[in-house]
C-alpha cells in the first residue's frame, strides 16, 4: 500500500496523468452531496451496494470493484469532477477493451489516460486514505445468509429514505467547534483541506477517549494493568 504524506498536500499523484484532489472543506460544503456522491462512486464495494444490484438480478457476491464501478460510473459524464481530480473530464472517456488482456477499461482517448483495475484501485486508496473509508468486503457463507443482508440493507435503505437530508459534514463542524479540544471556529474551519479536517475529527475521539480512560484509572474504575500501550498516549491515532 502506498504511504501518504497528506497534511499540507493539494492533490495524490495517480500515475503521471491523474490527480486526486484533497479539496478544501469551504469548498465542499455547498456540494457535499455531489461530492460524497462522487467519492462513493470510486470507493463502494459491491457489499455497499447489495440491495441495489439485487433490485435489477445481479449477484453482489460475483461482481468485483472495477465492475460495479463501471456500473455507477455511468453519469459521470454529465457531472462536474473538479472537485475530485484536477484536469481530468470524464466527458472525454469511453469503453473499450484492453487488447492486451480483453478487460474493460475507460479511456480518454485525447489525453491518453486509461483507467482500469490497477488505476481505479489506486484511485480509490486515496480516497479511502482523504476520507478514513474502510471498504467493505463482506461475504455470506451461503445463500440463506445473503438473503438475509440483502433484506436488512434493504430495511436500511428504506430507513435512510424517510429521515432529513440533514448534511453530515455541517453536523461534524458544528460538534467539533463545540468541543474545548478543536480550536477553530465557524469560519476558520473552512479553511481546513477535507483530509486535516477527517484527522482532526478522529485526533479529538481520540484525545476524549483517553480523558475518560484516565479519570477511570485516577478514579480507580479503571485497571491500568489491563490497558494496552497505545490506549495510554492520545498522540496518535489509528
Amino acid at each position: 500500500m502506498a504511504t501518504y504524506h497528506l497534511l499540507y498536500k493539494d492533490f495524490i499523484p495517480v500515475g503521471d496523468r491523474i490527480k486526486v484532489r484533497i479539496p478544501k472543506l469551504r469548498e465542499i460544503i455547498e456540494k457535499e452531496d455531489e461530492y460524497f456522491g462522487m467519492v462513493s462512486i470510486f470507493t463502494a464495494t459491491p457489499y455497499d451496494f447489495m440491495a441495489e444490484l439485487d433490485d435489477i438480478g445481479i449477484d453482489f457476491t460475483e461482481l468485483n470493484e472495477f465492475d460495479l464501478f463501471m456500473l455507477l460510473s455511468m453519469g459521470l459524464a454529465e457531472s462536474d469532477t473538479s472537485l475530485l481530480f484536477e484536469d481530468l473530464d470524464f466527458s472525454l472517456f469511453e469503453r473499450a477493451v484492453n487488447e492486451q488482456n480483453g478487460n474493460l477499461v475507460l479511456i480518454d482517448r485525447e489525453h491518453d489516460i486509461v483507467i482500469d483495475r490497477g488505476v481505479l484501485a489506486e484511485i480509490a486508496m486515496a480516497l479511502r486514505k482523504i476520507h478514513h473509508i474502510e471498504p467493505s468486503r463482506k461475504k455470506p457463507g451461503n445463500e440463506e445468509a445473503k438473503k438475509y443482508m440483502i433484506e436488512r440493507a434493504r430495511k436500511k435503505r428504506a430507513r435512510n429514505r424517510k429521515r432529513n437530508a440533514a448534511s453530515q459534514l455541517e453536523q461534524l463542524i458544528v460538534a467539533l467547534v463545540n468541543t474545548e479540544q478543536f480550536k477553530y471556529n465557524y469560519e476558520s474551519v473552512l479553511d481546513l483541506s477535507v483530509y486535516q479536517f477527517n484527522e482532526s475529527v478522529a485526533q479529538v475521539v481520540t484525545k476524549i477517549d483517553y480523558d475518560n480512560r484516565m479519570r477511570g484509572v485516577y478514579a480507580g474504575t479503571v485497571d491500568i494493568k489491563h490497558m494496552s500501550q497505545d490506549d495510554l498516549t492520545w498522540l496518535s491515532h489509528k
